[in-house]
Formats: C-alpha cells, structure tokens, sequence
C-alpha cells in the first residue's frame, strides 16, 4: 500500500528561513511541495521519509535564497494489483460505488466488478446486491458509511497540470459584449481527479 520513492529536486531555501539546519529547513519546503500531492505515474505523496544526499548550495544573482539539490526519499500511497485494502462506502451512483480510505477517495468500483446480480436503485440512490437464497432473493444494499474489503484491479493516472488558454476557433468566434472565458458548469466537468483506483468488491 505505501512504498518508498527515490526522488531529487532542488529546493528553494529562502533567507529568513538560514538560522535553521539546514536538513531541517529542506525538510519542511519538500513536505509543504509535495505531502498529499499526486506525483503523475508515481502515486500520492504522504511524507518525507529521509534525506540521502545534499549538494552544495548555490545563491544566484537577483534572488538571495539557497538552491540546493537535494536526494531524498518519500513515502508514496501506491497500492500493487490484486492487493486487498479496507475502506468505507463513500456514496454510490450510476458510476459505482464510491469508496474513500480516508486519506484517499479517489476509488471506484464500477457496476461489472460488484457481486452479481446488481443493480442500482434509483430511490435510494445505492446499489444492491440480489443475494439469491432457497428462500428466494434478499436484497443487500451497499449503504453509506458501510465498511468495504476491495482488491485493486486497475489505476488511472491523468496528468493535471495547467496548460494554455484554450485557443479561440475562428469559425466560432465570440459576438460583441460575449464573454469568451467558460462557464462555471463547464469548468466543473472538466475537473478530474489526478489519481483514481479501480476495484474490485472482495466479501469475506
């Protein structure tokens, strides 16, 4: 579930911050810069584990803080396919179940991997499972809050970094006194998360 990255940077060491040691004051740049950030491909970052290299630092003209390239170690939430984790039942929706870790809720279990026969029900607003017994069907509902063993099947990194303005098409363009920045229900749906698990739902 957590793994140890190898990583390097060079960090910015500003100079009110020199009194400090100098390990200690990287430590807290690097943890304000990456804890509970997604690093694309590599997973989310929890912690700094340890530092095991520092360069000589270098103060460049115009600017009066410390670069200093630095080697270090981070702990990573990472998890490997087929690895069986814990969670709770975040919400359901036509998507599948929503599970959250606490620390993490970008996991999803999608309506093919959730025991069969399911189906979701729209009043409620959770999936169910038909549990067929010699007594007939029971329905189990998969509530709120609910805690939930999932095996790790998949992962889905997208790479959210700003890019450019949108360029304007020219066959489209924008009539006088028209805005052309877009709206707040289309920058809603384009926000999508860095880092998402897909699952599979594991019963004892």
């Amino acid at each position: 579930m957590f793994v140890l990255v190898e990583m390097v940077d060079t960090v910015r060491i500003p100079p009110w911050t020199f009194h400090r040691k100098l390990n200690e004051a990287i430590a807290e740049e690097l943890n304000k810069k990456l804890a509970n950030k997604v690093v694309y491909n590599v997973g989310l970052c929890i912690c700094l584990y340890d530092i095991t290299k520092l360069d000589d630092s270098y103060i460049f003209p115009g600017d009066g803080a410390a670069h200093t390239k630095v080697n270090f170690r981070y702990v990573v939430f990472h998890p490997f396919l087929d690895e069986i984790l814990v969670g709770k039942i975040k919400y359901c929706s036509q998507e599948g179940v929503h599970v959250t870790m606490g620390f993490f809720d970008d996991i999803l279990i999608p309506p093919e991997s959730l025991q069969q026969p399911a189906k979701f029900d729209e009043a409620e607003q959770v999936w169910l499972w038909e549990y067929e017994t010699d007594e007939g069907a029971h329905d189990l509902y998969m509530d709120q809050g609910e805690e939930i063993r999932f095996r790790v099947t998949d992962e889905v990194f997208i790479d959210t970094s700003p890019s450019g303005p949108a360029t304007a098409s020219t066959d489209a363009a924008a009539q006088p006194g028209q805005s052309t920045q877009p709206s707040a229900e289309e920058s809603v749906e384009k926000k999508e998360a860095p880092y998402t698990l897909i699952v599979r739902n594991v019963f004892t």
